[in-house]
């Protein structure tokens, strides 16, 4: 075939045996088990395309997780010295989960949401507070007040207590 020969795989017997697990386990994730068996196929010296057209996917799949698994293999190896059967099988697991995604992080952190909507269940008397019911604004207002956020929008406070409704 043309163009550049993948990556030469190698793995031990215990790699080998933990990912064929992973593949048989009912209770594994389908990704997860397909994941094994690109790295299984891959070991037993397939190419991308090959590796691709057995599992039904595409050639850049394969390509990934062909690299993660050579990435990974000399942490994989020194675990495997190391005789920590758990720490190997960790790491195996590890390999085959997906990378962090992008996006922002959290505005706020869950204890933050506990707060707002604990203060939410209070009556709005006991802050002062001109109203019988909160509203998202004086809500807002009330929790920034407190120092629980340094500031936060009444649309995010409403989102936080349309969450908790059945």
């Amino acid at each position: 075939m043309r163009g550049p020969q993948p990556v030469s795989l190698s793995m031990t017997a215990r790699q080998r045996k933990i990912l064929e697990h992973i593949v048989r386990r009912a209770s594994s994730s389908q990704a997860a088990a397909t994941r094994a068996k690109i790295v299984l196929a891959a070991a037993d010296g397939l190419n991308n395309q090959h590796v691709a057209d057995r599992l039904s996917l595409k050639p850049r799949t394969a390509r990934k997780w062909r690299g993660r698994w050579a990435t990974a293999a000399d942490r994989l190896a020194a675990l495997e010295t190391a005789g920590d059967e758990a720490a190997l099988r960790a790491a195996i697991h590890e390999v085959l989960r997906d990378a962090p995604r992008p996006g922002a992080p959290a505005t706020f952190s869950p204890e933050q949401i506990c707060q707002i909507v604990a203060v939410g269940c209070e009556a709005p008397a006991e802050s002062d507070r001109p109203v019988t019911h909160w509203t998202p604004t004086e809500l807002a207002d009330e929790v920034i007040q407190r120092g629980i956020v340094s500031r936060i929008s009444p649309r995010s406070v409403g989102r936080f207590l349309k969450r908790g409704r059945s």
